[in-house]
C-alpha cells in the first residue's frame, strides 16, 4: 500500500500543481483573454512586450524578439528542435489534440513512469 500511495502522489502532483498554478493566475491577468473555437484561455491576447501572452504561440518571432535574454545565440541549434516539434505535432492533422496528447499526457507519464520504475530499482538494490 505504501508503494501504490506513492506512485500515486508522484503521478498526481505534477498534475495538479500545473492546474493549481494556472487558476492562481488566471486571477493576476487583466489583459484580453485569447478566444478561440469556443475556448478561452489563461494567457492575453495581446501583443506584450514585458511578457509573453497567446499572440507568442502565434507569432514566434515577436516571442523571440521581445522575451528570448540568453539563448539568442543558440537559435540556430534550438529552431530545428523547436519547429520540428510543432511541425511534427501539426503533420498529425490535428495540432491542438497532437499537442495535449503528446505534450501534456504521454510525455510527462512517461517521465514519471521511468521515474517510479528507477525508485522501485533503487529498493530491490537497497533490500539486497
Amino acid at each position: 500500500m505504501k508503494i501504490f500511495a506513492r506512485n500515486f502522489f508522484i503521478i498526481t502532483t505534477p498534475f495538479v500543481l500545473m492546474v493549481l498554478i494556472n487558476e492562481v493566475i488566471r486571477t493576476k491577468i487583466n489583459e484580453t483573454p485569447y478566444s478561440a473555437h469556443g475556448i478561452t484561455a489563461i494567457n492575453s491576447a495581446e501583443y506584450l512586450k514585458e511578457k509573453c501572452s497567446w499572440a507568442c504561440h502565434n507569432n514566434t518571432a515577436y516571442c523571440k524578439s521581445h522575451h528570448v535574454k540568453y539563448l539568442k545565440s543558440n537559435y540556430k541549434l534550438t529552431d530545428v528542435f523547436y519547429f520540428g516539434a510543432i511541425s511534427a505535432l501539426a503533420s498529425t492533422g490535428n495540432y491542438g489534440a497532437a499537442n495535449i496528447i503528446f505534450l501534456v499526457l504521454l510525455f510527462p507519464i512517461t517521465i514519471l513512469y521511468f521515474f517510479i520504475k528507477s525508485l522501485n530499482i533503487q529498493n530491490k538494490i537497497r533490500k539486497l
